[in-house]
């Protein structure tokens, strides 16, 4: 019986070992720029609204008057932002988060997510700073940056912004069935183009800062207007066509951050998934005053396997789910 368990490490030793050198080359990079490393939990009382991720969730012994109940991080966000609040100033940590149902060559639902924030910073502050951490790292030239509308203009065919529901549908049809397109909503769309479209012809243009989102896809980014249209202070950087890292001039705002919280409850509700309870913690240190800044997640799993030339994270990963 014990023969067939596949109890090896799916990472070969030098990949490991890159692994290693990677974090010890971050820790450097921050320590140069004085920006502090800092630990949150990984079990907390909250999970995300966003109807796009899934948390999972636990069960720990309640450990106080009206706790109940537990969730593995999807990211460190909220925590670091109730540091920020509280007067760190910049800050980075690598933490292990969770997300469940995200499994394949690019994903696996425990995985390794450096994360930093930068007080004063604006959003192309930050991007210059992510592409000497990426190409410092990689050794490879610096990203340029393309626009979200331009990047769907050109790849997929589509204005992101001025399509209509039912253009954006037709655009959509060659990788959905009828009944799937019945229930798709505009944010469905642009993200399964993006995905199907936009990301594999990405892989051919080089480095790359995706810029200038629609609002409707602005998460936890400010929007304001630009060329008439309202336009979310996000970027993503791809490399190879690989997603790297999602980053935003963040919202400091609490009511918008609240009405935020109600409609991607709406939005789950839609889906059919169950609501997440607004973490009023987070919500506290936004009335309390988070600093103007500027913050940005980034995938360290992916980011080694670029580094090592492999096509799967199960090559940069000791023990993937499927072995854990």
């Amino acid at each position: 019986m014990t023969d067939s368990v596949q109890w090896q490490p799916s990472a070969s030793l030098a990949a490991l070992k890159s692994r290693a050198q990677q974090l010890a080359w971050v820790r450097g990079f921050f320590a140069q720029r004085d920006v502090m490393e800092v630990e949150t939990p990984v079990l907390g009382q909250h999970g995300v609204t966003d109807v796009n991720i899934d948390s999972i969730s636990a069960n720990p012994a309640p450990v106080g008057p009206g706790a109940a109940g537990g969730w593995l991080q999807t990211s460190p966000e909220y925590h670091m932002k109730r540091l920020l609040a509280a007067g760190s100033g910049p800050i980075y940590q690598v933490a292990r988060v969770f997300r469940d149902g995200e499994f394949g060559r690019r994903h696996n639902p425990e995985f390794s997510l450096l994360e930093w924030y930068r007080p004063g910073f604006t959003d192309t502050d930050l991007m210059a700073e992510v592409s000497d951490l990426v190409c410092g790292w990689l050794g490879c030239e610096p990203p340029i940056t393309m626009r979200y509308r331009d990047a769907f203009l050109r790849f997929a065919g589509v204005d992101p912004f001025l399509a209509s529901d039912s253009q954006l549908l037709k655009c959509c049809q060659q990788w959905m069935q009828p009944a799937q397109l019945q229930v798709c909503t505009r944010g469905d769309c642009l993200d399964l183009l993006m995905s199907g479209a936009v990301e594999p012809a990405l892989a051919e243009v080089g480095p790359v800062f995706i810029t200038g989102y629609p609002e409707s896809q602005a998460a936890l980014a400010r929007v304001s207007e630009r060329d008439g249209l309202r336009q979310a202070h996000r970027f993503e950087l791809y490399v190879e066509g690989v997603e790297l890292c999602n980053g935003y001039w963040e919202l400091t705002d609490p009511d918008e951050q609240k009405r935020r919280f109600a409609a991607d409850n709406r939005a789950r509700r839609s889906a059919g998934k169950p609501e997440m309870p607004a973490d009023q913690a987070f919500l506290a240190s936004l009335e309390a005053g988070m600093p103007d800044c500027s913050g940005v997640a980034l995938g360290l799993d992916r980011l080694l396997m670029l580094k090592l030339e492999l096509d799967n994270l199960s090559g940069v990963i000791a023990f993937p789910a499927d072995r854990s």
